[in-house]
């Protein structure tokens, strides 16, 4: 009876799609990722950048995790939290950025054209939309890289949590503060990018 038994409860027993729990997996990873950059990014706000988190972009499926509008108005910094491998490095392998030994350039490319997508419906000079890459978890060899990608003029900075607000404020510094300024363009993103609704 035992061994019928046994069969009986393995034939009732819900069948799980490993695909979807595996992007189930990813989604939970990424989840804390992003609440870590954006508990990171609030004290941003003291001096005069505005930010949203988790837009949609227009014309895809993406969603930009966080969107900061600088002090001075004049440009716009798209920031995508990654959490990698805590007992890998990410670092560049022949102008590639790496976590340990696997590529994850494309990663870098992908982020690169959410930045050159945003410059265009805001109508704004690529070179001010500025790709940002926060990693969680792997250690930024030097805490700052300085990557390149295809079809995109500037770099794209892939920084540990310690460097990015730093960056940030210094780069805010740098350019000046125009509330008014950095309010209209605020508005524009926050018009241009809509909040992302994931589907289920």
């Amino acid at each position: 009876m035992g061994a019928v038994w046994r069969r009986l409860r393995a034939w009732w027993k819900p069948r799980v799609d490993p695909h979807a729990w595996a992007r189930a997996q990813r989604q939970k990873i990424g989840d804390r990722g992003e609440a870590a950059t954006r508990a990171m990014l609030q004290p941003l706000l003291a001096s005069g950048w505005l930010i949203v988190h988790r837009r949609a972009l227009p014309g895809s499926t993406a969603d930009l995790d966080h969107v900061l509008t600088a002090p001075g108005g004049t440009g716009v910094v798209i920031v995508d939290s990654k959490q990698w491998h805590a007992q890998k490095p990410t670092w560049l392998v022949r102008d590639r950025v790496h976590c340990g030994t696997e590529d994850r350039h494309q990663q870098i490319e992908k982020v690169a054209s959410y930045a050159r997508r945003a410059a265009q419906r805001l109508s704004l000079p690529a070179d001010a939309v500025w790709p940002l890459v926060v990693v969680h978890g792997s250690q930024v060899t030097g805490g700052v890289l300085k990557a390149s990608a295809a079809e995109f003029p500037g770099p794209v900075w892939v920084v540990s949590p310690a460097q990015m607000v730093s960056m940030l404020l210094e780069s805010g510094r740098r350019h000046g503060r125009d509330d008014r300024a950095a309010a209209d363009l605020a508005e524009r993103v926050a018009r241009v990018f809509p909040p992302y609704v994931r589907k289920a």
